[in-house]
């Protein structure tokens, strides 16, 4: 017998975050592109490419549970560190800005709180940028992570209880 109150089921949402056109600063894009290609997701679990969107993406996050982005973030790191930031830590690691974007995702999280919207879990897989120079594809050195990024997006997935068809590292 179950009392309380009806619980949402559990969605998932990925959003890549980004822009292409500044090579390694759109990793959040191309990993969701790589997660498209190499794994198959149940129905609860979306996979959004946000690009440089910000507010924009506030629909997006209606009744989601678990929200986990990807983004190139100013960890001051080595370049290719990654970093995973989990709830209150995300505002205070996205201070300082590497785009616009990032005021928009600042923004988005305090607007879904405000709605009362906020997912209940929520992580950033950050990647220390090697290159920030125009350029459509990512760095030599981001280019040789982004099958790993996309296995630790997949890791988080099956930790949270969605159930994932592809490789597991």
């Amino acid at each position: 017998m179950h009392n309380g109150p009806e619980t949402t089921p559990a969605s998932a949402l990925v959003l890549g975050l980004g822009n292409l056109l500044l090579s390694d600063e759109g990793v959040g894009v191309h990993v969701v592109q790589r997660l498209s290609q190499r794994y198959q997701f149940p129905e609860q679990v979306r996979i959004l490419d946000g690009g440089t969107l910000g507010l924009g993406l506030l629909p997006y996050l209606q009744g989601v549970t678990h929200l986990l982005v990807v983004d190139a973030i100013d960890a001051g790191q080595p370049p290719g560190a990654v970093v995973r930031l989990e709830g209150e830590e995300i505002p205070a690691a996205l201070a300082h800005k590497m785009s616009m974007h990032q005021v928009g995702l600042q923004e988005l999280l305090a607007l879904s709180q405000l709605s009362g919207d906020t997912p209940q879990h929520v992580v950033l897989i950050g990647i220390q940028p090697a290159s920030l120079e125009p350029g459509l594809e990512p760095s030599p050195l981001i280019a040789t992570l982004l099958d790993m990024l996309a296995g630790r997006v997949a890791g988080e997935l099956r930790a949270w209880g969605f159930e994932l068809e592809g490789p597991t590292f």
